[in-house]
C-alpha cells in the first residue's frame, strides 16, 4: 500500500481519492472502490459527488486521512463498508448496523413494498416482524402505517438492542419481543399481517457466499442445519395457525433454491392463495399466504 506522510505533507482531496484508489485496487472493482470513496465522504465529510468534483484541491486534516486510513485496513479484510460506516440507508431511511445484526438487502425493500400493496393506511392493524434484525422491515412498516401496532421478535439481545435505537432514530414505535419463534407462545396476541425474513442459508451454500457475507455477519441470522432448511418456516407457519387472525397474511423471504419446498408448508386447510413472488433478478425470493376465512 503506498503510504504517505501527512504531517509533512499537504493532502488536497484529489489526492485522497487517488491514495484510497491504490490502496484498495486489486481487493475490488473500480466501480465499487469509487462507490465507496463517495459513501464515506458523503458520511464523514458531509460532501455530496458534484462537491467532490467541485472541491478537488480542497485540503484534507490529518484526522481524515488517518480515518481513510483505516477505512482502507478493514476494506482490505473484507469488511463490509455498511459496518465500517456504523449505518446503511433502506426503505428511505437510516439504519444503525453492526455485526450484530444482518445489513438490510434491497431484497427485503421489495418484500416490504408487497406487504404494503396489500395494506390500508385508514385501518389499525396489528403486524408481527419475526427475526427482527437490525428492525428494518418492522420500523419501515411502521412508519409507512401511522395507525399501525408493530411488533418484531428476535432471540439476540444484541440485534435488539440495535433494533431498539433505530426504532427511536426513526420515530416510531415498535414493541419488542425477546424471544425464539422455536419456542415462543402467546395465547393473547393476533395479528393481521406476519412478515418474515428468517435465516434460510443451508450450510452447504456457505460455499456460495462473498468473504464480505461470509466472515463478517452474523451467522445466528443466515445459516441454518442441511437436513433442517425450513426450520423456521416451519415455526412461523405454526405461529400463524394460532396467532394469525382469519384472513391475515403471512408473507416470507425465501432461498429461491427452496421455493417448492417452502410453498409445500402451506398445503393444508389454513391457507389459501398461497402466491411465489419474483425479485427484481427474477428470482423466486418472497411467499404470500392467506389464512383462511373460516378459522380464528
Amino acid at each position: 500500500m503506498w503510504y504517505l506522510d501527512v504531517k509533512n505533507d499537504i493532502m488536497q482531496l484529489k489526492s485522497l481519492h487517488n491514495f484510497f484508489k491504490n490502496g484498495l485496487i486489486g481487493y475490488y472493482p473500480k466501480e465499487e472502490i469509487d462507490a465507496f470513496f463517495y459513501r464515506i465522504c458523503a458520511k464523514q465529510l458531509k460532501l455530496k459527488r458534484i462537491d467532490i468534483t467541485l472541491q478537488s484541491e480542497m485540503i484534507v486534516a490529518a484526522q481524515t486521512f488517518e480515518y481513510f486510513e483505516m477505512v482502507i485496513e478493514r476494506l482490505l479484510n473484507y469488511e463490509p463498508i455498511q459496518y465500517i460506516l456504523g449505518s446503511t440507508f433502506f426503505f428511505g431511511s437510516d439504519f444503525i448496523v453492526d455485526k450484530q445484526v444482518l445489513i438490510p438487502r434491497p431484497e427485503t425493500e421489495e418484500l416490504i413494498s408487497w406487504v404494503l400493496e396489500k395494506a390500508d393506511t385508514k385501518q389499525p392493524i396489528k403486524i408481527l416482524d419475526v427475526g427482527t434484525g437490525s428492525g428494518c422491515i418492522a420500523i419501515s412498516l411502521a412508519k409507512q402505517l401511522p395507525l399501525a401496532q408493530v411488533y418484531a421478535m428476535d432471540v439476540s439481545l444484541g440485534a435488539l438492542s440495535i433494533a431498539k435505537q433505530n426504532a427511536k432514530a426513526n420515530g416510531v414505535v415498535v414493541h419488542f419481543i425477546e424471544a425464539s419463534v422455536l419456542e415462543w407462545e402467546n395465547q393473547d396476541l393476533f395479528f393481521d399481517v406476519i412478515v418474515s425474513n428468517p435465516p434460510y442459508v443451508r450450510e452447504s451454500e456457505k460455499e456460495m457466499m462473498s468473504p464480505n457475507v461470509l466472515n463478517h455477519e452474523p451467522h445466528l441470522a443466515l445459516f441454518v442445519e442441511n437436513n433442517n432448511p425450513l426450520l423456521f418456516y416451519k415455526a412461523i407457519v405454526e405461529l400463524s395457525k394460532k396467532n394469525l387472525a382469519k384472513e391475515g397474511l403471512i408473507y416470507f423471504e425465501i432461498n429461491e433454491y427452496l421455493a417448492k419446498e417452502t410453498t409445500s408448508l402451506f398445503a393444508s386447510t389454513f391457507f389459501e392463495e398461497v402466491q411465489l413472488k419474483a425479485d427484481i433478478f427474477s428470482k423466486n425470493r418472497m411467499l404470500r399466504a392467506k389464512k383462511c376465512g373460516f378459522f380464528i
